[in-house]
């Protein structure tokens, strides 16, 4: 079973891939938003949750669809981005809330290769100056001999 934090992420994660913001809105809610448990998010993050689930689900769906797909429907683009800003800011202020309770933030997401292959939260390996001088130095040595 996912926590919610797990189900925040990912919805975050599948509002920042590629499609129709309107589709990845859709998306994020059905397979991660719905999921969520509201009593699991600290007492702070519930209100906007709600706020977040109710926009999500407001319109009466038609003969096919959820509300989820009827409300997205009747959305403008702009809506749906602003709404998606806002799942993202919820997930961040998760983020937050933990480091504040000084919970350790151990998840596969921050041991994932990011960048270049640089780890997020991982320092970066670096090549002290005496293995760059001494591999100058015997490049000198031998080239003598």
């Amino acid at each position: 079973m996912n926590t919610t934090w797990e189900q925040l992420e990912s919805a975050a994660v599948s509002l920042a891939r590629s499609g129709a913001i309107k589709d990845r809105l859709a998306e994020a809610y059905r397979n991660h938003l719905a999921l969520v448990n509201v009593e699991e998010l600290p007492a702070a993050l519930r209100e906007e949750f709600r706020a977040c689930h109710d926009t999500l689900t407001r319109e009466h769906p038609l003969r096919g669809e959820d509300a989820v797909r009827a409300t997205v429907r009747k959305m403008s683009n702009q809506q749906a981005d602003q709404l998606a800003e806002r799942v993202v800011r919820l997930f961040a202020a998760l983020v937050r809330e933990a480091v504040r309770e000084d919970e350790p933030v151990e998840h596969a997401a921050l041991a994932t290769p990011a960048v270049n292959g640089a780890a997020l939260g991982a320092p970066r390996k670096r090549k002290s100056v005496p293995q760059v001088i001494s591999l100058y130095s015997s490049e000198a040595q031998v080239s003598r001999a």
